[in-house]
């Protein structure tokens, strides 16, 4: 399974985003060693990869992502069983990706999250993130276009048994196997729902002013918080 969004204009998606490939950085102190970040140059979003991001119905709502605007989002949408406020951050300006480890500061570059604690078999089953740009400059989102089961099936031989980590994601890139990028605009105000467990995914302020964001887990129908795009 590959990365698939929602979205109803192929216009207004491709007005907020772009693509582009991958590298695993090595001998910079401000990333981890081996971090997957974005290779540049972006590049626009053509016709024919925004036609194949689009899901069908069989794509289950938990995998999906979604770009909203918080004045969509009922205060239902974030509490009650199963929703968990994760708190919020504060990115630095001009930053390709945005996520630090907590015990020395580095940055992880693209990564898998582990909030539900799930093995390979049930990784697809994972809670969604809510992000909300706080402002006060834009931000980005960033997505791998390969799912980490599919990632953990090329490099693992016991994928079958194993708990999915970033170190799987490192290692497909090491290895020399392709990952797109996509980054979508997030202006004040904007956010996107997004299976962080699933996919490859970063925040960016690159080229912007710092900005905060808030941020829950949940499961939300898919189109609960209507659409941006």
């Amino acid at each position: 399974m590959s990365l698939k969004l929602s979205f109803t204009s192929r216009a207004a998606l491709q007005a907020r985003a772009q693509v582009t490939g991958v590298r695993a950085v090595r001998g910079d102190v401000r990333f981890e060693d081996g971090a997957v970040i974005p290779s540049g140059p972006w590049r626009p979003l053509d016709d024919g990869l925004a036609d194949r991001l689009r899901p069908d119905q069989s794509i289950t709502d938990n995998v999906l992502v979604e770009v909203v605007k918080a004045e969509d989002i009922g205060l239902d949408h974030l509490s009650g069983p199963g929703i968990h406020h994760l708190g919020r951050a504060v990115s630095a300006a001009k930053s390709p990706t945005t996520t630090p480890n907590y015990q020395d500061g580095q940055l992880l570059g693209l990564h898998l999250d582990n909030w539900d604690k799930l093995d390979y078999a049930s990784k697809h089953t994972g809670r969604r993130r809510l992000c909300i740009n706080l402002g006060p400059g834009t931000r980005y989102i960033l997505l791998g276009d390969a799912d980490i089961q599919t990632i953990c099936q090329t490099v693992r031989e016991d994928y079958a048994a194993c708990y999915p980590h970033t170190d799987d994601l490192r290692a497909y890139i090491t290895l020399g196997h392709p990952l797109r990028c996509l980054r979508i605009r997030l202006d004040p105000g904007e956010g996107y729902i997004a299976p962080t467990e699933f996919l490859p995914h970063d925040g960016s302020t690159e080229g912007q002013d710092e900005s905060a964001a808030a941020f829950w887990l949940g499961r939300w129908a898919r189109g609960a918080m209507g659409s941006l795009v």
